[in-house]
């Protein structure tokens, strides 16, 4: 099946949206395991892993932000080149 160049870049703009739920994702994880293997180690059941969760949650959801105001600048730049043209 071949793709039309317009329905190419759809389907990579797809991707970069997968990849930003994935950087979401991976860094709530990532950062409740280390809280709750903080609580293990110091025996403070829940106090880390919800203080991991959160800060996983807010530093992702920054990092997602960030990345998307810069797709967005981008998407600008291009529009405003376009038309100058």
């Amino acid at each position: 099946m071949e793709y039309k160049r317009s329905q190419r870049g759809r389907i990579g703009e797809g991707y970069k949206l997968v990849g930003l739920g994935g950087t979401l994702a991976a860094a709530i994880i990532v950062f409740m395991l280390g809280g709750f293997a903080l609580d293990r180690w110091l025996g403070l059941t829940p106090l880390f892993t919800l203080v991991g969760t959160a800060v996983g949650a807010t530093l992702g959801f920054v990092n997602v932000y960030w990345k998307v105001q810069a797709e967005i600048d981008r998407e600008k730049k291009s529009a405003e080149k376009k038309s100058s043209n």
